[in-house]
């Protein structure tokens, strides 16, 4: 893969920027540290921000999605910015009928069950995501560039993960249908995935055309599944997304919950950088995913509240053993739970920055 930070057109310089030396696997100035869902509901200011406003609604609302994005940044001087957006965006954005429900996740009006479904289903057009590019070109403006540039981090859902809000027509337990499909009628299935995973090139494409300096890619939901389903059904088209992206010349960061057992299949998709959940330490998880790949982890969000002194050896833990991978940048295990005390992540940082 070419140089990582730097690609023509609207990228920035961001090259000594901690978060992409460290996915090189370089020792950067200072270990790099951001954290999944660093933007939301455990910040006051996000809350005031958002009242009134549906969750869609701010992630189609170029200036209202930058200043959210950016609200964690200059709370705790984290070492990236990622994208205000959610994983059904690029859905709504084709016309599919989703919906997030307050205290449910997506809603899907018609599930995707049949292959006349499949058929059926819309192609997204890049301009039905031009306000979450317009979001990415404000961002890059505010987020700096050269030594104190922050890079900005876009995202998208993988196919396995947004086939299960479809075919569930929301968030399932056990992902009973989707594995009924999957196994009864692979044909269906494969031309689902394979829809999916165009939609959500397009999706990344934009947003790396406007500017943003590192892609992840959530597989929230594969952890429901065996290596050997995950294999079958779900790896061809991970890697699809995933090497479609290889010429934007940016990492490509890979993150399931869950995931233990599928870590080694997940880095053969193709990403610079594996994200791990807090199930496996990180020196055991390197050795899974192999060399040459850098892991991102794996604080359990749930630790946050356990009080300092937890939370401070923990995180000296989780730095030690990240040492044994290509490279490290440090995260929780999953995202930020919607109490937590910002000022606990606040001190995360200090320390992350301070080992």
């Amino acid at each position: 893969m070419g140089d990582l930070a730097v690609v023509s057109g609207a990228r920035r310089e961001l090259r000594d920027a901690p978060l992409l030396a460290a996915i090189r696997g370089e020792r950067p100035a200072r270990p790099p540290v951001w954290f999944m869902r660093q933007a939301g509901r455990s910040l006051p200011e996000y809350r005031a921000l958002r009242q009134g406003t549906e969750m869609l609604t701010a992630c189609f609302t170029p200036d209202l999605a930058c200043e959210i994005t950016l609200q964690p940044v200059r709370r705790y001087g984290v070492d990236a910015a990622i994208l205000f957006s959610d994983i059904v965006v690029p859905l709504k954005a084709a016309g599919i009928g989703v919906e997030i429900v307050p205290g449910t996740g997506p809603v899907v009006a018609e599930p995707v069950r049949s292959a006349a479904d499949v058929a059926a289903l819309p192609t997204l057009e890049p301009e039905a995501v031009a306000p979450v590019a317009e979001a990415v070109r404000l961002l890059t403006a505010e987020l700096g560039s050269g030594p104190s540039g922050t890079p900005l981090i876009g995202f998208a859902g993988a196919p396995f993960t947004c086939a299960s809000y479809l075919v569930e027509g929301g968030p399932s337990r056990n992902h009973e249908r989707t594995k009924a499909l999957m196994h009864s009628d692979p044909d269906t299935w494969h031309a689902l995935l394979d829809h999916l995973a165009e939609m959500t090139l397009t999706f990344l494409r934009a947003q790396l055309a406007a500017g943003v300096d590192a892609v992840q890619l959530f597989d929230s939901w594969a952890g429901a599944l065996s290596e050997r389903d995950y294999r079958r059904f779900v790896l061809p088209h991970s890697a699809r997304v995933l090497a479609g992206l290889a010429d934007a010349g940016v990492p490509r960061i890979h993150f399931g919950v869950g995931t233990g057992e599928l870590l080694g299949a997940m880095a053969e998709a193709g990403a610079d950088m594996v994200g791990v959940d807090w199930r496996v330490p990180l020196d055991v998880a390197a050795g899974r995913i192999g060399p040459g790949k850098a892991v991102q982890g794996n604080l359990d969000p749930s630790v946050l509240f356990a009080g300092q002194d937890v939370v401070d050896a923990e995180v000296r833990r989780i730095m030690a053993e990240g040492r044994a991978a290509h490279g490290h940048v440090f995260n929780l295990g999953h995202g930020v739970l919607p109490e937590t005390d910002p000022d606990v992540l606040s001190r995360v940082v200090e320390l992350v920055h301070s080992l």
